[in-house]
């Protein structure tokens, strides 16, 4: 008698959505970078190898350093190239997308993208993280200023 295999989703649950990970070469200019845009995290937690934040809504994001991801995977290397994940943080109203930008940019980090009147309806900036990738700033072009 043969036994018939069962599906791998007859019993497995249903994924949920929970963390973003980011691999950093720097893990307190990362934090200092995403501090700047409201995360939060613990005190010393510059020195660990692997530092979460929670987000509004229960997902969390997750920082590891080049050699906490090498202990577990020695072959990785970081990606060529930039543009491999895109973050996006809401600021409210179009002149705050000029303020958190100015503010992100008058910090030493590197712009992408200067703040523009979208086609889309937005107020839109990209800055740069300490390794490269690009953070959108955004906010409804009706939105009242602050």
């Amino acid at each position: 008698m043969t036994s018939t295999p069962k599906s791998p989703t007859a019993t497995a649950p249903t994924p949920r959505f929970d963390l973003i990970g980011l691999v950093v070469s720097d893990l307190a200019a990362s934090l200092a970078f995403y501090r700047r845009l409201g995360l939060e995290f613990p005190a010393g937690a510059e020195s660990l190898p692997h530092v979460e934040a929670a987000l509004p809504g229960g997902l969390r994001v997750a920082f590891d350093t080049e050699a906490t991801v090498r202990s577990f995977h020695p072959d990785w290397q970081p990606p060529a190239g930039a543009g491999r994940i895109g973050l996006a943080f809401h600021c409210g109203t179009p002149d705050g997308v000029d303020a958190v930008y100015e503010g992100m940019t008058g910090a030493g980090y590197g712009s992408e993208l200067k703040p523009f009147d979208a086609p889309w309806g937005q107020r839109y900036a990209v800055v740069l993280d300490p390794d490269g990738n690009g953070v959108d700033l955004f906010a409804p072009l009706g939105s009242a200023a602050e």
